[in-house]
């Protein structure tokens, strides 16, 4: 088995990210309160990411109530924060190599459905190590929450991070499964149970805020084709928010992009009975006996 140098640059950056990160999704979370606007909190956090050194690595993702992922605010948005349970998901790189984290601040006065996800967080975290299957960390993601009396969102799960590529293998489920892998020594996952009142499972919705290229393709149409340029040079393949570009008749370019495949959407998933749903994630790196969280000091 080749042998992992977990000093390389690749995992240094991670663990700038990492800081840029935590720093970032405190300051962030404080600012979330009724009658502050979503689209403040999300400006305020990708502006702090630059100002920082890193760059988003996703729009930042603020899931309300039955909304578990995919959410972010539209350009000129002006919804307020209301006494709702709010996900605040935040993604960031350092030239490719990315942290992922997630808190939720209830204003909704439903404490135990956050400190579940906070607690299965906490158990997955203790399972993981190199060669521990990734059924066995849904195991325990899954009976910390049975202890809370709630379920986990079961298509939903954790996931590795690429260069570029904030969502590839291994999938970590937040339930016990048989499929899966080992985990291995320099192994990047981010971990992030969603936990729920109702029965378990997400669908798509209707809104639609956040998009990625999936292949490059001739553009006849000038404005489609220099905002492919944009999307190409500024954000490669990582999502990238709507509001992000800033040329003319944006969204009818996007459309014509999604009608040519070039570029995919991620529409906004929500708890199939409109039940609340609360999130906890951390990013971190799999050693030989343990890992290592790039992402501490969150909670």
């Amino acid at each position: 088995m080749t042998e992992v140098d977990l000093d390389a640059e690749r995992y240094q950056k991670h663990r700038e990210a990492g800081e840029i990160l935590s720093t970032v999704m405190n300051e962030a979370a404080e600012m979330i309160e009724v009658g502050v606007t979503q689209l403040e909190v999300a400006e305020y956090a990708e502006d702090r990411i630059d100002e920082l050194g890193g760059a988003p690595a996703f729009p930042v993702n603020i899931s309300v109530d039955e909304e578990a992922s995919h959410a972010t605010p539209a350009r000129d948005d002006e919804t307020a924060f209301g006494e709702e349970m709010v996900c605040l998901d935040i993604g960031v790189h350092v030239d490719g190599w990315i942290a992922d984290a997630a808190v939720t601040v209830d204003l909704s006065d439903h404490p135990d459905l956050v400190e579940a996800a906070e607690a299965a967080l906490d158990a997955a975290v203790d399972t993981v190590r190199a060669g521990v299957h990734t059924g066995e960390v849904g195991t325990a993601i899954e009976a910390a929450i049975d202890e809370y009396d709630y379920n986990p969102v079961v298509n939903l799960s954790g996931h590795g991070l690429g260069h570029y590529d904030a969502h590839t293998g291994p999938n970590v489920p937040n339930r016990a499964v048989d499929s899966g892998i080992e985990l291995a020594v320099g192994d990047v996952v981010a971990i992030e149970p969603f936990v729920t009142d109702g029965s378990g499972k997400v669908r798509e919705g209707s809104k639609e805020e956040i998009y990625s290229m999936v292949e490059e393709k001739p553009v006849r149409d000038r404005r489609a084709r220099q905002v492919l340029e944009t999307i190409s040079e500024e954000y490669r393949t990582l999502p990238f928010a709507a509001r992000w570009l800033e040329s003319e008749r944006a969204e009818m370019s996007l459309r014509r992009l999604k009608m040519q495949d070039i570029i995919r959407s991620y529409p906004v998933l929500k708890e199939d009975d409109g039940a609340l749903v609360s999130q906890a994630e951390h990013t971190f790196i799999v050693t030989e006996d343990g890992c290592e969280l790039t992402t501490e000091g969150i909670f």
